[in-house]
């Protein structure tokens, strides 16, 4: 097993919240436990932010923004403070995905392979700072008068995210909105926060001015608190769509802007024609990777009939090959859920499937052998003879369990892949360059991913349709969510 960094602050002592520069306990002197999903143990106390806190954060990115030094630097000098942010967390990233692999259970070497995305962004947006334009724009006004426009920041930045991320969401949602000359409160998941909160760390390292990066760890109502504050002038949240759409109602106080990425149901349609030795673990890992806790995982497998069995019979094989155990051991492909109340809502749909008269073909069931006993662990669990109205194949499990159902036609993969209230992922399996057209422009989703899935890049938009959320991630379109535009005209005598 590599040699990972111990970090220094799971020697007992709390973590504290990140306000205007400093670390600081929790105004009410609350703290909670942060547990390793592994084995059930504690593994670090962490200050309990309240709206109390989020006020403080709120003020102080306030002041940052309304008389700081950050949004009137030049965009060269807000570029280098990234690109020494970049650079940071590439050469401590290997302590950041422990944090990750210790607070919420992802494999590290899954974690460690994503070392370049990390620092991609960061550069990316780096890059973006210096992009950042208005246009010149011809009118038909009587007269000499010259129009043009000017891209703002918006201001204050409220950044609430999920847990099944939690490094890679933190600079995410950092990175543009700095890069646009924002400042930020970041509210991490209380399931998964350590690896934010020592980001937060780094922005400071970086030279990021105080009060432009707050981090406040706490639950819902610290987040709640952040989503309704009339100080707040955008909300960017991943996380269910449940709580997206209290969001978007707490916005309504003083019309904040909001971006949304929230959950999925992701269609992922094999053709029969498809190279069978891509689709099977591209299809197996579209859902299993991170133990299925992705919000775009293709949870609703469609496979044309004619290959169905020989389909379903190999990719029951993968699931049974995949190793699933500690997520500190280097070879392990699979970890744990994140959380006990998880792992029942995992177990709750397990039931469900067979209840409903799902065939369970692989998996199914909890994992308690040997080491694993405390821990939150679930087999890849693969579901045939699945319906469209059964509960595994309507509701987002956020687990690992796929729902393989037959289809026979192209038009009818369309609208069944199509037969869901989200629309954030969805993925083709085929070597007919028509077909994968047809079905890639039918699709209602955010990403179509055709031979390959979850492919992400920092300069190609990500997000969803319907209840998977507006806005995008990622690409210029993410810059212009955190970019006010203002039109200026001038007359000329």
């Amino acid at each position: 097993m590599k040699n990972y960094p111990d970090p220094a602050f799971l020697n007992g002592s709390v973590r504290l919240l990140l306000i205007d520069g400093k670390w600081v306990p929790a105004l009410s002197g609350k703290v909670f436990t942060t547990i390793n999903p592994t084995d059930g143990a504690a593994l670090a106390q962490v200050a309990d932010g309240g709206p109390e806190d989020i006020n403080l954060a709120v003020a102080a990115a306030r002041r940052a923004f309304e008389s700081g030094p950050w949004r009137r630097m030049k965009p060269f000098d807000r570029q280098q403070c990234l690109l020494r942010l970049a650079d940071l967390v590439d050469a401590h990233f290997d302590e950041l995905a422990l944090l990750d692999t210790l607070d919420m259970g992802a494999p590290v070497a899954s974690i460690a392979g994503k070392r370049r995305r990390a620092v991609a962004l960061l550069r990316y947006y780096a890059g973006l700072a210096t992009a950042v334009h208005g246009q010149t724009i011809e009118n038909s006004q009587p007269g000499d008068i010259f129009s043009h426009t000017v891209k703002e920041p918006v201001g204050v930045v409220g950044a609430i995210n999920a847990w099944n991320g939690p490094l890679g969401m933190a600079i995410w949602k950092t990175a543009p909105a700095l890069a646009a000359g924002c400042t930020i409160v970041l509210k991490p998941a209380e399931q998964a926060p350590l690896s934010p909160l020592r980001f937060g760390e780094l922005c400071l390292e970086a030279g990021i001015p105080p009060g432009v990066v707050n981090v406040v760890s706490g639950g819902a109502t610290a987040g709640a608190a952040l989503a309704a504050h009339p100080d707040v002038d955008k909300i960017a949240f991943t996380g269910s769509t449940e709580v997206g759409r209290r969001i978007i109602q707490a916005s309504a106080g003083n019309i904040k802007r909001v971006s949304l990425e929230l959950g999925g149901k992701s269609p992922n349609i094999v053709f029969a024609d498809a190279d069978m030795d891509l689709a099977i673990p591209g299809t197996a890992m579209a859902v299993f990777a991170n133990s299925g806790q992705i919000c775009s995982a293709g949870t609703r497998l469609f496979v044309q009939r004619g290959i169905y069995s020989e389909f379903v019979g190999k990719l029951c094989a993968f699931a049974q090959s995949l190793r699933v155990g500690d997520p500190m051991l280097e070879d392990t492909q699979l970890g744990p859920l994140v959380s006990q109340a998880q792992l029942n809502r995992v177990e709750t749909y397990l039931k469900l499937g067979s209840e409903q008269g799902a065939e369970l073909v692989a998996g199914g069931n909890r994992l308690t052998s040997g080491n694993l006993g405390n821990g939150y662990f679930v087999a890849p669990t693969v579901f045939a003879g699945v319906r469209d109205d059964m509960a595994i194949a309507t509701d987002e499990i956020f687990g690992p369990v796929i729902s393989v159902m037959p289809f026979d036609t192209l038009e009818e993969a369309i609208a069944r892949g199509n037969a869901t209230p989200y629309g954030l992922g969805s993925g083709v399996w085929t070597r007919d360059i028509n077909n994968a057209h047809k079905v890639s422009r039918g699709l209602r989703a955010g990403s179509v991913w055709i031979n390959c899935y979850q492919t992400m890049d920092a300069a190609v938009p990500f997000g969803g349709y319907k209840g998977s959320g507006y806005g995008r991630e990622s690409g210029i379109e993410h810059m212009e969510e955190f970019l006010h535009t203002k039109s200026v005209w001038t007359r000329v005598t």
